[in-house]
């Protein structure tokens, strides 16, 4: 009979899929719904998975499978294998200070880590706890711009170089089978309160011993009274900037003097706008399913962005991730990178920094194993050439 592992030891763990099933077993429902749902009828959540099932890969013969070259320049940094731990928000749902151990994960394998703004783990926190982090910020346009400015200026401060500014989500898309864990607004109905006190383990990980967290790097900003959980997410909800627009990202540009990136982007003429304003980079993302339903799947969009993206800015790719197969069509297409957003976070969700970096092994494992098979030797010969499009 075929059925996933149900145990504790990580060595049993063969894919990204095991992961997300024993993260979902060891979850309170309404936890495991936040993190892997989607918005409305989910189809581009659906989609960002299926996308990936549309290609094939070609196989050459007769190459001797040596190590494949996976090392690769990201923004000016080599890494050894192009993919990075994206920002996802309030992660402390999934076990106690997951930011920080999603960051000591990558760290130690030499990848980047990405804060977001709505973390559990301040910045200031995150890096006193893991100093040698290659620190990216994620930043959500703030309607207030004394709070964002003070964001920025925090970022800077602890070595950040990196800024990835979202634009997708300044009003929040309609994830209707997560609010129907709820009462009324930030309340569970009575029967997920009685799920919870079915994961005393989740109880201990999470909630022990001071309750739900709040948003490390907002509570500087908030009422000493208001500084938890559900002050941090009422702050944010009134916060967010939904009148953010081409000329302050232009103004943001102007501002933040390292590395920027729009994050959110679908769409050929945007990758062109963010180009004429001189941004770094863009990241293809329809923020993994849970803002605009039937948006284009992340891989759709990337082969439809590539051609204006080459050679002129970096581009990434997040959503989907969940085998080193998917990170080869990424690049194949034109990604220079991915992120990974639900992957490492069924993993921090089930074993904290040990579970997030078994994320990162098996993804690694199976790029290189994908590369081998290819007969592809290094991953400036990745095209187009090396997929087919299979029937669905």
């Amino acid at each position: 009979m075929r059925r996933f592992y149900r145990g504790r030891d990580l060595s049993r763990v063969h894919s990204v899929a095991e992961l997300a099933d024993m993260a979902r077993r060891r979850l309170p429902y309404f936890a495991w719904e936040y993190l892997s749902g989607g918005a409305q009828d989910e189809l581009t959540l659906t989609d960002n998975l299926d996308g990936f099932s549309a290609y094939g890969l070609h196989a050459r013969a007769m190459v001797p499978c040596h190590p494949p070259a996976t090392a690769r320049a990201v923004l000016g940094r080599v890494l050894p294998v192009p993919l990075l731990i994206g920002p996802t928000g309030y992660n402390g749902l999934l076990h106690r200070d997951a930011d920080i151990h999603l960051a000591r994960a990558a760290t130690a394998r030499g990848l980047p880590f990405c804060l977001s703004t709505a973390a559990n783990t301040s910045l200031e926190a995150l890096v006193a706890a893991v100093p040698e982090v290659n620190l990216w910020f994620q930043l959500y346009a703030m309607g207030d711009p004394r709070v964002q400015n003070d964001l920025l200026r925090r970022a800077a401060a602890v070595g950040s170089r990196t800024l990835l500014l979202t634009c997708d989500a300044m009003v929040l898309g309609n994830r209707e089978w997560d609010r129907r864990n709820f009462a009324k607004p930030r309340q569970l109905a009575w029967r997920n309160t009685l799920d919870v006190l079915r994961h005393p383990r989740w109880l201990q990980q999470v909630m022990w011993p001071a309750g739900l967290p709040g948003m490390g790097n907002l509570e500087p900003y908030l009422p000493l009274n208001e500084r938890n959980a559900l002050g941090s997410m009422a702050f944010i909800g009134r916060q967010m900037d939904s009148l953010l627009d081409w000329d302050k990202l232009a103004r943001l540009r102007d501002q933040w003097g390292e590395r920027l990136l729009l994050k959110g982007v679908l769409h050929p003429a945007d990758v062109e706008r963010a180009i004429a304003l001189g941004l770094d980079g863009v990241v293809v993302s329809n923020h993994g399913g849970r803002q605009l339903d039937g948006a284009p799947s992340s891989l759709a969009a990337l082969a439809a962005v590539a051609p204006q993206a080459r050679g002129r800015l970096s581009l990434l790719l997040d959503g989907g991730i969940r085998r080193g197969s998917d990170i080869v069509k990424a690049l194949a297409l034109g990604a220079d990178a991915v992120l990974l957003g639900r992957a490492t976070l069924y993993g921090v969700a089930v074993a904290g920094e040990a579970g997030a970096g078994r994320a990162l092994d098996l993804l690694t494992q199976e790029l290189v194993q994908t590369l081998n098979l290819m007969g592809c030797t290094h991953l400036s010969h990745l095209g187009r050439d090396n997929l087919w499009e299979r029937r669905r």
